[in-house]
């Protein structure tokens, strides 16, 4: 191998070493490199080893720190050149706010540069960020992208809530478009305009003009707001779209380091009634930065309403906004009068925190009273929310939340409700939110007197009613008067908010002590329970059941979905005895036997109103007073309710079957059917059937009535038994004995008649036999009717017809023909009488007289036959 060749692979070997020293270490001296040309105290970090490919520099990484503090970090980041034009790229840049406060200011600050001056550096390149994040501001990171040049320089932002494309020509800032998606607002807030700027960058704009165009939830149209300045004034206007007296006018002017707008004026047509007002506010300071200006300002709003005018004003400042550390007071004064309530408020306090998320707390004293009609009968007397301590924020409301509400109604009476609390960075379905509460009233109508107290949360997604119990110490309404009723949660009330996997439960206590009624009766200790399940308090279901003492219990359990209470309930056999105490003892009537059971099924809803659907069935019953006994009741009541029109036996009529009535007389085997509608009416009649009666020896039936009535409904007595009826009624002056049929057409809807060509004949041999002594009164008051009584002593009737009328007032016509057999002094005496009868039937039943009146009628028709002589027969 020659020397020259040797040399050269050295040589070869030394730079190849050098090149791969100088690139292993370059991560090392790389950024000591470039700190000869950084402001003092800060430096450049790289994360990994920096790469060449595709004729570009790729940094996997690389930091910027200022002290200890990394002002900027970048990931991924290239650079090369094309078309005569610089490459910069990078995946994620992010900017940490807070590591400015650590470069070190500058020793010896130069004259200020100009726009030109500063554009005349710029290199020709195009800058890409796929990811750029401002610290503290997150929310807002987004991909941003700048194409420069000494002449133009054009910048394009996009990200969630914010989409920005502007250009810059000289001094001409052309803004071709900014969406602003702002809380609050369903649309996003639309910019346009052109701003002149000035020579120098720390001053206003010599001019321009900005139009944004935003959409509010509810408005018939969007809103455009325009701002115009021209030198050092110019104005804000605020217009619906399409017409033409703005809402909102703030005319502005700027003199050296403070900005002014004076006699700014604004209306606000779209609340429950139009408001007004002015404004005021002052900017000093602000060449000096954001977080140097002192703001102070004035705002007020003028109401009419219930008592007159009122005027609700805002002051500001002095103070200032930062965009880490704001502190702004203000207060909040005045009377808000509405068209039925009126609002006084004394609230001061101050904006805190970063303007990006600002805090608003309240200051000690913080007060808000509110009084006037709050429904069309409900008075407010006074409403109170203390608000000191208070703090309103993007992640909620913190502190101490009370109110207290005192009311008064002319007709149900007055209540003073009270509510405390504590909120912890509270929002719906976010934060926390304890609370208690308790009260008291008067409810006219009931004449008691009520309170009221629980405890609950409200955390996170979790709506928890932890303790609830209210109640009256009586409640009395028309004849029930119920003692002590109260109602309590035997177990938490939970709704959980989860769209994924919402819940809802808790259960419901409501007892009371003995319920009495006007008619001596009473209730015992009775308790409902009910217990809750399902998604939310507009769909869920329920079970439960009512009981007092013996009597039930009654079962219930249905569903709530929100627009429709749909349920059913059913009473387990039970004996009827257990309902005595509902009887008031003055009746004397006791529950010997019988069972009852029952079931029912309901729904409610607004538009469709109340409909149930059931049967009860009575089995046999028997009842005992001091003058009846009523044994073997069957009773089968099938019905349906709907628009309140009762249906009864739709598939079976309503049935009621009594063994027998025992009083004066025995009535046996009682059957009646009804089946129907009621209110009745001509398409939807009640008809009440199959009503028979075994009494006196024969029967007493009717086929059938009908309401609303179109023809008359016969009564049919079948066999009565005479001797049975004088037994019953016990008379001592008269005895009967034979059997006797009729027929009693009944109206019961009839202008005048309840009974109209009624009849009553005899079935075989009549006889009627009048007591001695009876008939020997008679006589000895009357001679002519003694003489006839002679006759009458003793006669067998061998036909008797009898025709009668009965009005609704209870007068009486009876048109009787009686033909028969006397037997006197051992001779038979043939008899015919004819006689009229009127009487009121009413008064007759409530004399309850028979005998008396008896002898009077007889006093006054008997007379004497036409002819008398020795035949056998007198006409």
């Amino acid at each position: 191998m020659s020397r020259g060749w040797k040399v050269f692979t050295a040589v070869t070997l030394s730079l190849v070493l050098i090149v791969a020293g100088v690139a292993l270490t370059l991560p090392w001296w790389l950024p000591q490199l470039a700190g000869m040309w950084l402001p003092a105290g800060t430096h450049v970090a790289l994360d990994g080893r920096p790469g060449w490919r595709n004729g570009k520099l790729v940094l996997p990484g690389i930091r910027y720190f200022a002290d200890d503090c990394a002002l900027a970090a970048a990931s991924h980041v290239t650079l090369g050149r094309q078309s005569g034009r610089w490459q910069l790229a990078a995946d994620t840049l992010t900017l940490d706010r807070a590591c400015l406060s650590h470069l070190p200011a500058a020793e010896h600050p130069s004259a200020p540069r100009t726009f030109a001056e500063w554009q005349a550096m710029l290199p020709a390149a195009d800058i890409t960020v796929a990811k750029l994040t401002l610290v503290p501001w997150t929310a807002w990171s987004g991909a941003l992208k700048l194409n420069l040049d000494s002449r133009q320089q054009h910048f394009t932002w996009r990200s969630a809530n914010l989409s920005l494309e502007a250009s810059l020509s000289g001094q001409t800032l052309d803004l071709a478009s900014l969406r602003l998606q702002t809380p609050g607002l369903t649309e996003p807030v639309q910019i346009a305009g052109t701003i002149q700027l000035p020579e120098l960058p720390d001053s206003l704009p010599d001019e321009g003009r900005l139009a944004a165009g935003l959409a509010l939830e509810g408005f018939p149209a969007p809103l455009q707001m325009t701002l115009t300045w021209q030198q050092q004034q110019g104005s804000v206007v605020l217009l619906q779209q399409g017409e033409r007296d703005p809402l909102m006018t703030l005319p502005w002017q700027a003199s050296g380091d403070r900005i002014d707008i004076h006699q700014g004026q604004w209306r606000w047509p779209y609340a429950m009634q139009p408001l007004s007002g002015g404004v005021s506010l002052s900017l000093q300071n602000w060449r000096q930065g954001i977080s140097a200006t002192e703001i102070t300002g004035r705002l007020n709003v003028l109401t009419q309403g219930r008592g007159g005018k009122g005027n609700v004003v805002l002051t500001l400042g002095p103070g200032h906004l930062d965009l880490l550390n704001s502190a702004l007071p203000f207060r909040i004064t005045g009377v808000s009068k509405l068209a039925q309530l009126q609002f006084y408020a004394g609230l001061p306090g101050e904006v805190q925190g970063p303007l990006l998320d600002p805090k608003i707390r309240l200051a000690p004293g913080a007060l808000l009273r509110m009084k006037g009609r709050l429904l069309s009968t409900l008075e407010v007397d006074e409403a109170r929310w203390p608000l000191a301590g208070v703090t309103l924020s993007q992640a909620g409301i913190d502190g101490r939340l009370q109110a207290i509400l005192s009311a008064h109604d002319a007709q149900m009476g007055r209540f003073r409700l009270h509510l405390d609390g504590e909120a912890k960075a509270f929002w719906p379905d976010r934060g926390r939110w304890r609370w208690r509460y308790w009260g008291e009233g008067f409810m006219a109508p009931l004449a008691a007197r009520w309170d009221v107290s629980g405890r609950g949360r409200w955390q996170e997604r979790l709506i928890e009613l932890s303790a609830l119990s209210t109640g009256f110490d009586h409640i009395h309404y028309g004849s029930v008067n119920v003692d002590q009723p109260r109602l309590i949660l035997s177990s938490p009330v939970r709704w959980l908010r989860d769209p994924a996997h919402p819940a809802f439960s808790g259960g419901f206590t409501f007892s009371a002590r003995q319920t009495d009624f006007s008619n001596g009766g009473y209730l015992p200790p009775a308790t409902l329970r009910v217990n809750l399940k399902g998604r939310d308090p507009s769909d869920f279901l329920y079970d439960g059941d009512l009981q007092a003492e013996a009597i039930g219990p009654v079962r219930v359990q249905g569903r709530w979905d929100g627009a429709r209470l749909r349920g059913q309930g059913w009473w387990p056999q039970q004996p009827l005895s257990v309902f005595q105490p509902l009887l008031s003892e003055d009746l004397k009537m006791h529950i010997q036997s019988g069972q009852l059971k029952a079931q029912v099924a309901f729904s409610a809803a607004s538009k469709q109103g109340f409909e149930a659907g059931g049967h009860w069935v009575v089995s046999d019953g028997s009842v005992r007073t001091p003058d009846n006994e009523i044994t073997g009741v069957n009773f089968s009541l099938p019905f349906r309710l709907k628009d309140h029109l009762w249906h009864f036996g739709a598939k079976q009529p309503v049935s009621l079957r009594i063994r027998e009535i025992k009083n004066q007389f025995s009535l046996q085997n009682i059957t009646a059917d009804l089946q129907g509608w009621y209110p009745w009416s001509a398409r939807q009649p009640l008809q009440l059937s199959n009503v028979s009666v075994d009494l006196l020896g024969g029967s007493l039936s009717m086929a059938s009535l009908q309401m609303p009535q179109t023809e008359a409904a016969l009564m049919r007595l079948n066999q009565i038994s005479l001797s049975e009826l004088i037994a019953a009624i016990k008379p001592k002056q008269i005895a009967m004995s034979g059997h006797v049929n009729g027929e009693l057409p009944l109206w019961l809807t009839h202008p005048r008649w309840l009974i109209k060509d009624g009849w009553l004949a005899n079935s075989g041999p009549l006889t009627v036999r009048l007591n001695n002594d009876f008939a020997d009164a008679i006589s000895s008051n009357n001679i002519a009717a003694g003489a006839a009584m002679d006759w009458l002593r003793y006669m067998e009737i061998s036909r008797s017809w009898a025709t009668l009328d009965l009005d609704n007032l209870g007068a009486l016509t009876m048109k009787a023909q009686v033909e028969g057999t006397s037997r006197f002094s051992d001779k038979n005496q043939r008899v015919s009488l004819n006689y009229t009868q009127q009487e009121n039937l009413f008064q007759l039943w409530r004399s309850l007289r028979f005998g008396d009146n008896l002898q009077s009628w007889v006093e006054q028709h008997a007379t004497l036959p036409p002819q008398k002589g020795n035949s056998d027969e007198t006409h």
